[in-house]
């Protein structure tokens, strides 16, 4: 077995999401959840199948985004893995949709922080074993980071 580092390809506005689903149908179901939460949003999803022909199926509003996911499915390799892109949205805002199709099985990270996925490659394949998602902590927040921290809250309206 050997263990590869793989960077997320992206730019610093976007956002992406990174999961583990089990069937050709998760693509077309992404989609629909997607638009049926924010039809704004623009994104680009590629889903590796894990068997058959082995393609990497894609789907999205945004070929641009399209393209970047397809990239970056196609460096980790993984069967049965997905990548979505996002612009104009936020993956708070739909992650719960993508959860409820009934295919996802495991989402690894969501967000726009620099990622790296750490990938296992053995002779069947490339499995995903987690995602360095941004960086390690420097510290630990005290009364007037807290205050920040539920200040910015309620100013982007996420608390009341």
């Amino acid at each position: 077995m050997e263990i590869l580092v793989v960077p997320v390809k992206k730019s610093d506005e976007q956002n992406v999401i990174l999961g583990q689903a089990h069937f050709i149908k998760t693509v077309e179901d992404i989609h629909e959840a997607i638009v049926n939460t924010n039809p704004n949003i623009q994104f680009g999803l590629a889903f590796n199948e894990a068997s058959g022909p082995r393609l990497i199926r894609l789907d999205g509003n945004d070929e641009r985004l399209i393209e970047l996911a397809k990239e970056n499915a196609h460096n980790i390799g993984a069967g049965h893995f997905f990548f979505l892109v996002l612009e104009n949205g936020y993956p708070i805002n739909i992650l719960n949709a993508i959860k409820s199709v009934p295919e996802v099985v495991n989402i690894y990270a969501a967000g726009a922080n620099e990622m790296q996925v750490v990938v296992a490659k053995t002779e069947l394949g490339n499995a995903i074993l987690g995602v360095v998602d941004g960086g390690s902590p420097l510290g630990v927040e005290n009364s007037d980071d807290q205050k920040e921290r539920k200040e910015l809250l309620r100013k982007i309206g996420y608390k009341f």
